[in-house]
């Protein structure tokens, strides 16, 4: 166990979650208020995804993520800003018996454009997903990472001066979590997310959660969170196996049974639960110092 987490709040993502909520921001404006309220309310880092304000379906536009990220900068809180890394590696087969043509929602890009927004924003964090895995959200979808993909990412995102942050959704991803370290592509300490409860990912059993632990790098320092109805017994199930914690809108949308959430709320009852048995919540400069943080902006 751990005395002191830090909290991460996912704001938004880009999921379906606006359908079924009206608290999942959309517009820059709503994510940044949303961020800036995770943040007092004791989030030391935001995970940012923007939304297109027509569709309001996730969005890669650098434009809406300068609004977001000059908005939360421009605010009296200084929340660690991680952006993700992850839009762009979109595939949506056509179906079973006929996978090509590919669903005209399929939005997949090179890794350098990938990256447009983060080597504009210089965010201190930005995410990448440690390979390639279905989601059961759509039958035909799959997150594309491949390993050339990914180490391109990871080297530009090095000389650019972000810290990277694995996504791990699998015990197989770790195994390239540690070709990427051997391989000098990611600097200490490494940052790593456990990603559990997602469909044709790793499930939110603690036995996994144990398995993935046990095959993290040394001196690591990793997050885990898990969707849906467990992101809460997450918060207090993390420090016992070491990692930080993440909670938001991106994962899950409820405070309890049939009570929809805010960010801030999910982070305010992130902190009760933490507090209570004992575990400090650090804010977002100890963060800086522990990872090594460079500020770019």
């Amino acid at each position: 166990m751990i005395s002191e987490v830090f909290i991460t709040c996912a704001v938004t993502g880009g999921g379906n979650g606006v359908a079924r909520s009206p608290h999942v921001p959309v517009t820059p404006e709503q994510i940044a208020n949303s961020a800036i309220e995770a943040a007092r309310a004791g989030a030391a880092v935001v995970h940012i995804h923007v939304r297109d304000g027509a569709t309001r379906r996730g969005s890669r536009d650098p434009a809406l993520y300068r609004e977001v990220v000059r908005r939360i900068r421009s605010s009296h809180l200084s929340p660690v800003i991680n952006l993700t890394a992850g839009m762009g590696g979109d595939l949506v087969l056509g179906g079973a018996n006929s996978p090509l043509p590919m669903d005209p929602s399929t939005d997949l890009v090179g890794a350098l454009e990938r990256l447009v927004h983060v080597e504009e924003l210089r965010p201190e964090i930005c995410t990448l997903d440690c390979g390639t895995m279905c989601f059961a959200t759509r039958s035909e979808y799959m997150m594309v990472n491949t390993p050339e993909i990914l180490r391109a990412m990871a080297a530009r995102v090095r000389e650019l001066g972000v810290r990277p942050e694995l996504e791990v959704f699998d015990t197989g991803q770790l195994v390239f979590v540690h070709e990427l370290i051997q391989e000098k592509l990611v600097e200490d300490p490494t940052l790593i997310q456990l990603c559990m409860g997602i469909p044709y990912g790793a499930p939110n059993d603690p036995s996994t959660l144990l398995a993935l632990v046990q095959q993290l790098p040394p001196r690591s320092v990793y997050s885990a969170f898990s969707i849906g109805r467990m992101q809460l017994p997450y918060v207090a199930l993390a420090p016992l196996v070491g990692a930080n914690v993440r909670v938001g809108l991106e994962d899950n949308l409820y405070l309890s049974r049939g009570q929809l959430a805010t960010n801030a709320q999910l982070v305010e009852r992130a902190v009760q639960i933490l507090e209570r048995i004992g575990v400090r919540v650090m804010c977002s400069d100890e963060v800086r110092e522990k990872l090594a943080l460079k500020v770019c902006a």
